[in-house]
């Protein structure tokens, strides 16, 4: 069993798994006992990446504190994002590109934190700041990552450093990113196996708004109307989620990957926050948010301003 876990948030998305494995390799590289763990189910997307370039997911872990003293963030710093146990243990490292919130620890850490797309992003800077060579598959997995965060680069979060890792990345791999990417995606926008709960829950991330507890799950997908044909099932799901959490909102964002667009579905007591960050009306619960694609962007900073 290694000294260190590595991994990302609850819910994993391609970043936090391909971060999770990618951080891994280079610090076992560098001589440093470590192993790439995960919170949550791979969804489809994240699967597709790992098929194609012939790796395994990591080690699901139910309580890191069993297991080891010490952790590495990748991919979130957020305290309800993480491993429910992790005031039980230190915190070493953390690799992230979001904001930072509800984050402390007892011991100095080292923190890298950048304005950019992804954090394969930064782990591409730091495999060659440490002069490490990257498998090609490590490549293909990172290059996964930027692709999903960025919507293949359309998303507002996509900056000008994510571009080029991506580029350098695909070279490295060997693939045409356009081409593999827009398959991965497709692949992600698979909804057809999912249940309501399932829908709900696979990309859900818990924020602290004002005091406030504001849940905001994302789909991707390239038909909307399959989605919300679907919403007799998936609102109760989230109104017991709700209920469960004792939630003031919760906001259920479905994005079209080819339009550019998303429909948001908003429950809870505090609803009227999505009409008012987005200076739209709701509509029995719902309304089209025009070139909205990022959660992290264009969703959580405008509800926090909200609330």
């Amino acid at each position: 069993m290694a000294n260190t876990l590595i991994f990302g948030h609850k819910n994993p998305d391609t970043d936090t798994i391909c971060s999770a494995i990618a951080y891994a390799e280079l610090k076992q590289a560098l001589g440093e006992d470590v192993e790439a763990a995960r919170l949550g189910e791979v969804n489809n997307e994240t699967q597709y990446a790992l098929d194609y370039f012939k790796q395994t997911a990591p080690r699901m872990v139910e309580n890191v504190s069993d297991e080891v003293d010490q952790v590495i963030l990748v991919d979130h710093n957020e305290r309800q994002q993480s491993a429910d146990d992790i005031d039980r243990v230190q915190v070493l490292e953390v690799i992230d590109h979001h904001r930072i919130a509800n984050f402390e620890t007892k011991d100095p850490v080292y923190y890298r934190a950048e304005p950019v797309g992804c954090t394969a992003t930064i782990l591409n800077k730091l495999y060659k700041e440490h002069g490490v060579e990257m498998k090609k598959e490590t490549a293909g997995l990172m290059l996964s990552a930027i692709i999903s965060d960025s919507l293949l680069f359309k998303s507002p979060t996509c900056t000008d450093q994510d571009v080029e890792a991506a580029k350098e990345l695909a070279e490295i791999a060997d693939v045409d990113a356009e081409k593999y990417g827009l398959e991965m995606l497709k692949a992600g926008a698979d909804l057809s196996d999912k249940s309501a709960e399932e829908l709900i829950s696979m990309d859900a991330k818990e924020f602290d708004m004002n005091g406030n507890k504001v849940e905001i799950a994302q789909v991707n997908t390239v038909e909307v109307n399959d989605v919300l044909a679907l919403r007799d099932k998936i609102e109760p799901a989230i109104e017991k989620t709700v209920a469960d959490k004792d939630l003031k909102l919760f906001v259920f964002v479905i994005t079209d990957i080819l339009n550019n667009d998303s429909v948001v579905l908003a429950v809870g007591e505090a609803e009227e926050k999505v009409a008012e960050a987005f200076s739209v009306t709701l509509e029995n619960k719902t309304a089209t948010l025009k070139g909205v694609v990022s959660r992290k962007k264009q969703v959580v900073p405008n509800l926090q301003n909200a609330f």
